[in-house]
């Protein structure tokens, strides 16, 4: 495996860097202040730009909050679902090259209190307070890249198992938000509530059919199908020999460099195991409440190979409209990312013998086999 990267500069944003005062006094006291020592900088930080972020809140309502209340969905969202590390991030910079869609980006997230009306500033003198690079992968980073919703949602202060991340020796955060079944129907609405609220805003700057990506929402398929009954699911699967020590290696970096505390990582292989069993298996589970002409599969392995050919085929299947309008882009991203470099990992055989036992049912499903000593190889159909 890549040796992993240093701690980012101190003056670099962390996840939690746009959330208003309430929400992150209310994580800090849940979690009972439980704050490492070395990451009491951090913390106090984050304390004095919650009061920035809740000001700019208020002062956006006052703006055009009622305006952007007023904003219509012009169409139901595409989802992408797909366990963490299956190539959701790739295929979501795919589908947001197409001019007709819109979806989040980095700042639109990490800025969701205010960004409608501290954007411009910030972008143009802060663009410091971000990596160029993701430090788990090496896959770009910027402003403007597309980014996972439901980290919005939590920085809107929203409930969610997302937050985990920021005290990770604790138990996960909201455990009944992961696939929002066990709420009551005032949590519920509250929820349905903020990601449309969320959804509006971003609709209100550049309208388009909504492109969104969270793994979270693999869970999600009852509460999301209801609320969006037009909604496209495009589903990623990848390897899941890669899978497993990319994504042991995705929680400790990210906990390593959003934490406030210095993580453990006691269970952490297990918390992988148990995750993706479940998603996969709540998946199965209620893929049947989509119409299968809005529910499309494709493999990670299949979309490097060939992404052109594999958007294509997306989006013929999904009748998402011309691929031409959108193929020089799709082929100039191909080009740009052709050499790209992904991590290795080495398995010991009792671990590789672990993810086949434990992942059965996904490896024969989607037709993957590892091979002592080798790479792994699609099961011939």
């Amino acid at each position: 495996m890549n040796p992993p990267k240093a701690r980012a500069p101190w003056y670099q944003g962390r996840l939690w860097s746009g959330m208003g005062f309430f929400a992150w006094t209310r994580l800090l006291a849940r979690n009972r202040f439980a704050v490492s020592f070395t990451r009491l900088p951090m913390a106090l930080a984050i304390t004095l730009l919650s009061v920035v972020n809740s000001v700019l809140r208020w002062l956006q309502w006052l703006l055009i909050g009622r305006r952007v209340a007023r904003t219509t969905l012009t169409d139901d969202p595409l989802f992408i679902i797909g366990h963490w590390r299956t190539g959701t991030t790739m295929l979501h910079e795919l589908l947001a090259l197409d001019t007709r869609h819109r979806a989040p980006t980095t700042y639109e997230c990490l800025a969701a209190n205010h960004f409608l009306i501290s954007e411009g500033a910030v972008k143009r003198w802060l663009r410091f307070l971000i990596p160029r690079k993701r430090p788990f992968d090496n896959m770009r980073m910027g402003f403007d890249l597309p980014q996972e919703d439901e980290a919005a949602l939590a920085i809107r202060g929203l409930p969610s198992p997302f937050l985990t991340v920021a005290f990770p020796n604790r138990p996960v955060q909201y455990p009944r938000y992961v696939d929002l079944e066990g709420l009551s129907a005032r949590e519920l609405r509250r929820w349905q509530r903020g990601l449309v609220d969320f959804l509006k805003a971003i609709t209100y700057r550049k309208p388009g059919r909504i492109i969104l990506k969270s793994p979270q929402h693999t869970f999600r398929l009852p509460v999301l199908t209801a609320m969006f009954p037009r909604a496209r699911f495009v589903h990623i699967v990848r390897d899941p020999y890669v899978v497993f020590p990319s994504t042991v290696h995705f929680w400790k970096t990210m906990y390593e460099g959003h934490g406030l505390q210095r993580p453990t990582l006691r269970g952490l292989d297990e918390f992988v195991f148990e995750i993706f069993s479940r998603m996969h298996d709540k998946l199965e589970e209620t893929r049947q409440l989509v119409d299968p002409m809005r529910f499309y599969e494709l493999r990670y392995e299949d979309l490097i190979r060939d992404p052109v050919g594999q958007m294509r085929a997306l989006y013929d299947y999904l009748q998402l409209g011309d691929f031409e309008v959108v193929e020089p882009a799709i082929q100039r991203y191909a080009k740009r990312t052709k050499n790209y470099q992904t991590n290795r990992y080495e398995l010991s055989s009792e671990l590789r013998d672990e993810i086949t036992r434990r992942w059965r049912p996904y490896i024969e499903k989607y037709q993957y086999v590892r091979e002592p000593g080798s790479q792994s190889m699609p099961l011939e159909r």
